[in-house]
């Protein structure tokens, strides 16, 4: 029987009683009549209100259980067809799909955790008053703890560490060296940050690549030695073989005390010559070497673009006018001011326009175009481009190496220095060309 059908009966039995306790009274049935209604209405309403107030309260004893995740409970069903017994059984339909729903939701946060907890990256969360949420295993490996409660605790391990995590936000990263029983560890820091239901937390990830940066320094290293020993042995073996040939020439002459004559003393004195010019390429190799480790910190000061751009056209005007070539300048605004060391900044913008003036030998279009603007990011940006036969697209990405040149008189550390200078300034240099139209450098300042 249904819930309505069985109240609806009752509704309809007291409203039968009513009318026969109001046709006694005006038919004048007597009072023990009368009296015997009206306490026939009482308990009809009585048992009525205890009806709707036992139903009531098993649906109120339900939602409770839901509200406190209780899904075990179940609830009696006999099987006699009444409304109660419907009701038992709908609860406890629902009762198991919000358990099965709440067992799988278990699994997975127990598979995700366990994930979490595996991981070889250290992780790391949370909330905005320190006390962390979770800490992966890896976590404790790196910071060598056996328990983390808050994140504070990570001062007294490194300060350096525990003052990125707390100025870092979402999609900063750093990266940090601390000590560790096991050695020194380069770890990369990242952080993102996080709102669930209304709560937020930090995500972190530590990351220790000293491994992949030893490897790197090593792979560094040995492409060095191998560069440096082709540079150097180009240049000494040519010294050592004319060195041999004199010493030979000379030697001859002296077992046979022959005098010097006008020509062997003038290829005597060739060959010194030729020594000491390949002595000097070697000398200035060395030297070009040395300025790439030891660039000086810049002086930082007011750098007017307008004023450097005319500086740089007078100081190429005979190279420029010599090749045909059109120097063309975009300013926007026009009083563009950089915050940066004046004479770094030109040696990279010379180091940029020599090499736009060597890309147009052999183009009929030959312009090259100094630009100079603020991107929608308040990034000041140079740029430096020209319509040459472009580079590449197998040199685009080694350009920059130290001695790497794609030109048969470059020494490759043009643009490396270029690089250098950019990354003490706290900027970046980035490149895009294209066979047959050209090629254009970037200088990215922060601002």
């Amino acid at each position: 029987m249904d819930y309505k059908v069985g109240l609806l009966g009752r509704i309809l039995l007291l409203a039968g009683s009513l009318f026969l306790l109001s046709y006694a009274i005006f038919d004048t049935w007597g009072v023990f009549m009368i009296s015997l209604f009206i306490i026939l209405v009482i308990f009809q309403i009585i048992f009525m209100l205890r009806y709707s107030e036992s139903s009531f309260k098993k649906v109120r004893t339900f939602l409770d259980n839901i509200k406190q995740d209780k899904y075990s409970q179940l609830y009696p069903v006999k099987f006699d067809g009444t409304e109660t017994d419907d009701l038992h059984i709908e609860f406890n339909a629902i009762l198991a799909k919000l358990k099965e729903d709440q067992a799988e939701k278990e699994a997975n946060y127990q598979y995700f955790r366990s994930v979490f907890k595996h991981l070889s990256i250290g992780l790391i969360t949370y909330g905005e008053n320190g006390e962390i949420q979770i800490v992966n295993t890896a976590a404790k490996r790196i910071l060598d703890v056996e328990e983390l409660k808050n994140i504070a605790q990570i001062e007294s391990i490194n300060k350096e560490l525990h003052l990125a995590i707390q100025n870092l936000r979402t999609g900063g990263s750093e990266l940090i060296k601390i000590a560790h029983p096991d050695g020194i560890m380069q770890l990369s820091v990242y952080v993102i940050e996080l709102l669930m239901r209304g709560e937020k937390f930090k995500l972190v990830s530590l990351q220790n690549i000293q491994s992949e940066l030893e490897e790197k320094e090593m792979e560094a290293w040995q492409n060095l030695v191998k560069i440096l020993t082709h540079e150097i042995m180009n240049s000494i073996a040519p010294i050592s073989s004319l060195a041999g040939t004199l010493k030979g020439e000379l030697e001859d002459k002296m077992d046979h005390n022959e005098p010097l004559n006008p020509a062997d003393m003038e290829d005597c004195l060739m060959g010194i010559s030729t020594i000491e010019k390949r002595s000097q390429g070697l000398i200035s190799f060395v030297s070009e070497f040395r300025s790439l480790a030891h660039i000086p910190a810049p002086k930082f000061g007011s750098i007017g673009i307008s004023k450097l751009f005319d500086q740089l056209e007078i100081l190429l005007q005979n190279q420029l006018e010599s090749q045909g070539i059109t120097l063309k300048k975009e300013l926007n605004p026009n009083e563009l001011i950089l915050f940066g060391d004046q004479n770094q900044i030109e040696q990279v913008m010379i180091n940029l326009l020599q090499n736009a003036i060597q890309a147009l030998e052999e183009s009929e279009e030959k312009i090259i175009t100094l630009s100079a603007f603020i991107d929608e990011s308040g990034k000041i940006i140079l740029e430096v481009s020209d319509t040459g036969k472009g580079i590449e697209e197998e040199a685009l990405g080694k350009i920059f190496i130290p001695f790497f040149t794609t030109k048969s008189k470059g020494s490759g550390i043009g643009l490396s220095l270029s690089k250098q200078i950019m990354r003490r300034h706290k900027g970046n240099i980035q490149v895009r060309s294209k066979q047959g139209e050209g090629t254009t450098f970037k200088l990215i300042f922060n601002g």
